[in-house]
């Protein structure tokens, strides 16, 4: 039993959001394996709304490219980013202490530890398109779901997504989630062969990660257990 836990806790605990990636393939039967695991997430009624497209080779290449133009030409023209609206709002419309404290913590520790200044809009730009590289990982993961659902499965979806990144760290493997590609459904659906009635949740890079990068040194804080637990009763 203490062996189970260890492991369990172990790919929980080393998870973390990787921004630099080998070229290694993934082995098809290893990513239907950590499908198949991370199929066995909880749902609602057990819809299981989630919907895999897996990017690989040309077709994944073709797909950064577009985006990354894309994104280069909202730099150039930045009243364009109104054509390419995220189907959700992933971020809330106004931040409020704690929690923009904790994104710019996150953002400015990432940039600190590549060199990146505030005034570098240029590094700025080529590091957030480094999203629509998936970060050279050789796999490229686009999540959706039938448009009929409602808020609700996004609970439901964010334990499957879950599990496909604990099933993949326990096999040796890391993964970045990333909300980034969202608002870019309108050129990203239609090159995966996705229906009209479909709508992006989010997408994900996965692959074995570039031990040496030095974005892959960010380890982000975690607030105690006291700091977010209210005990109530005995």
């Amino acid at each position: 039993m203490t062996t189970k836990i260890e492991a369990v806790d172990e790919a929980i605990t080393t998870r973390m959001s990787a921004r630099a990636f080998t070229n290694q393939e993934v082995p098809r039967s290893l990513l239907e394996e950590i499908l198949m695991v991370a199929s066995k997430a909880p749902s609602g009624t057990n819809t299981q709304p989630w919907k895999v497209y897996v990017l690989q080779g040309q077709t994944k290449d073709q797909l950064c490219d577009k985006v990354c133009a894309l994104h280069d030409a909202i730099r150039d023209n930045p009243n364009r980013a109104q054509e390419y609206k995220e189907a959700y709002p992933y971020y809330p419309q106004k931040w409020v202490s704690p929690y923009i404290e904790r994104r710019r913590e996150n953002g400015w520790s990432l940039y600190g530890l590549l060199g990146i200044g505030k005034a570098d809009k240029d590094k700025m730009h080529a590091q957030q398109q480094r999203n629509y590289r998936y970060f050279d990982a050789p796999i490229g993961l686009v999540f959706t779901m039938d448009d009929v659902m409602e808020r609700g499965t996004l609970l439901d979806y964010g334990m499957f997504l879950q599990n496909i990144m604990i099933a993949a760290r326990a096999r040796g493997l890391h993964t970045c989630p990333q909300a980034a590609w969202n608002s870019f459904a309108k050129i990203i659906l239609p090159h995966i062969g996705a229906a009209p009635s479909e709508l992006m949740v989010c997408s994900m890079a996965l692959g074995w990660r570039d031990e040496s990068h030095v974005s892959n040194q960010l380890i982000t804080p975690r607030e105690t257990v006291e700091s977010f637990t209210h005990w109530v009763g005995k």
